[in-house]
């Protein structure tokens, strides 16, 4: 299906986008250097799985920003949710990172993706610990404020960064078997708890992979098209089984696709090289 917005009109929208992103970000990140203790109003939606007043502001600026300036799109947020049945669909996770928001581990950030069917057409990451935002509109390159990023030239796994997600809505036991395979090939690895962070680690070079068995698609859709226009290899489901159910997904460096083959067989993925 072709698109309905033309290379102008989505420009448009990854600049807004670009420019909510570090709003929003740098507000979440104020708030949470002046809040006293308790004043985050911390609400529980399940094991390990927080949600604060700073994700569900950071989510309405987003929201209403967004849809000030492009009213005839969609909206698909984690905290006030919506449904893709546009033409375009932002699709927002406001604090990507919640838990390390929460105890002052500066490993979050805000994405915002711009789906047309789809198809993701717009990555947008802010990183909180860089105070910097991430972008990629498709086939345009992946930047880190402004300046252009490239995945890592990594060949040697002994050479090798990855980043593990994990949460507990899989097998613990599959992730420390997983974990011990890429130790015993030489890699050094690194749990962070931010997906979209993770991601944008692998799109500027930093890190050679990012795997998790199961994400939600506002987790998830931005850092792996910044990472995807940076020369990284990205695999996961298709995008509309993505927003309906989340899934895996995996992002390395090309360099070191033979060593990740086994994940992607694993999940039943296509090549990434497509």
């Amino acid at each position: 299906m072709n698109s309905p917005f033309d290379a102008a009109a989505i420009r448009a929208r990854a600049e807004v986008a670009i420019a909510i992103a570090l709003d929003v970000g740098r507000e979440a990140a104020r708030f949470r250097r002046e809040s006293a203790p308790g004043t985050l109003a911390i609400e529980n939606k399940g094991l390990q799985d927080f949600v604060t007043v700073a994700d569900k502001r950071a989510e309405e600026a987003i929201r209403n920003g967004l849809l000030s300036r492009f009213p005839e799109d969609t909206f698909m947020g984690e905290e006030s949710g919506g449904r893709s049945d546009g033409a375009g669909t932002w699709v927002v996770d406001p604090i990507d990172g919640t838990t390390n928001y929460i105890r002052g581990f500066r490993h979050w950030g805000v994405s915002i993706a711009f789906v047309v069917a789809d198809k993701v057409e717009i990555g947008v990451v802010y990183d909180a610990a860089e105070d910097k935002v991430f972008h990629a509109v498709r086939g345009g390159g992946a930047f880190k404020d402004g300046l252009p990023v490239r995945a890592a030239a990594t060949a040697d796994p002994t050479n090798a960064l990855v980043i593990l997600g994990h949460s507990r809505k899989t097998s613990f036991d599959d992730h420390l078997t997983l974990s011990k395979r890429l130790h015993e090939r030489g890699m050094d690895y690194r749990r962070m708890g931010a997906a979209a962070i993770d991601l944008v680690r692998v799109a500027e070079g930093t890190a050679d992979l990012y795997y998790e068995r199961h994400l939600n698609a506002w987790d998830m859709l931005a850092g792996a098209l910044i990472a995807e226009e940076a020369g990284a290899m990205v695999a996961m489901p298709p995008v509309d089984s993505l927003l309906a159910d989340g899934g895996p997904v995996i992002a390395h460096s090309p360099g070191l696709a033979g060593e990740f083959t086994f994940i992607l067989e694993m999940e039943g993925l296509a090549p990434a090289a497509d």
